[in-house]
């Protein structure tokens, strides 16, 4: 497994040798990494080539002013570079991945959306960082000490994924927690774009999740006139995690079709 860097330094993990198949990008969410989904690219590396990135303020990408969705899709053409992609993006990184197709399609073969909808959100994830930022770091030797106070966190699983972004020995956070919650706004919203991506796309939701709605699939088909839909039964917004051989079934599948 080899990392390297884009040209625009996003950090990324390289799985598998390139084949004949188009190789497949990986596009994290909200307080994700590239190495959170390591089981799953390994899998599919079994016949293509995989590669996931750490987004921009996230990760071992380096860390910017913004975290817009225009500055994301850059980065991701920035990754593929000349060599069309299949990409796949779950939340943020669905949108992200979204944004990328809508605005420079010549970059994409196929498209995973994977739990989120071209739409803005209520919702704000600012409580998260909030309870990360209340951390003592200089108190933490180990990760079970950081995940003692987040108290504010009830779901363990949550609270499980948060301490994925913390680097016990350096005690600090690999989320540029400013600047994500700064940007929120942005994050839950989405970009007016008059765009369309006419290829391939399935937007794959969890069954138990409410992130994508049927009052959702009009404007979805206003933006990917092409796009199929499809559900992973007892999964919700975490579908990836939660039913990993199910997810990567579908995504080969449909890879493959």
């Amino acid at each position: 497994m080899a990392r390297g860097y884009a040209a625009l330094m996003l950090h990324s993990i390289r799985h598998g040798a390139p084949t004949k198949k188009p190789p497949l990008l990986i596009v994290h969410g909200l307080f994700g990494s590239a190495r959170n989904w390591n089981v799953i690219a390994r899998h599919l590396a079994a016949s293509r080539q995989v590669v996931a990135v750490d987004m921009r303020n996230h990760g071992s990408s380096p860390w910017f002013d913004s975290n817009g969705y225009a500055d994301m899709a850059a980065d991701l053409a920035e990754v593929i570079g000349d060599v069309p992609h299949d990409v796949l993006g779950h939340s943020m990184g669905g949108k992200a991945a979204m944004v990328l197709a809508l605005t420079e399609p010549a970059h994409l073969r196929r498209l995973i959306v994977a739990d989120i909808a071209p739409v803005a959100y209520g919702h704000t994830q600012a409580h998260l960082i909030a309870a990360m930022r209340d951390v003592d770091l200089s108190a933490v030797t180990r990760r079970s000490d950081a995940a003692a106070q987040l108290d504010d966190v009830s779901d363990t699983s949550t609270r499980a994924f948060l301490l994925q972004s913390l680097d016990v020995k350096a005690r600090r956070w690999t989320l540029n927690l400013d600047v994500l919650e700064r940007e929120m706004p942005k994050i839950v919203g989405f970009p007016e774009i008059e765009g369309r991506f006419e290829g391939a796309a399935l937007f794959l939701s969890g069954g138990a999740s409410d992130y994508v709605r049927p009052a959702h699939r009009d404007r979805i088909k206003a933006l990917f006139p092409a796009a199929r839909f499809a559900k992973i039964p007892d999964a919700g917004h975490w579908l990836h995690a939660e039913k990993p051989r199910e997810f990567e079934a579908t995504v080969e599948a449909y890879l493959d079709a």
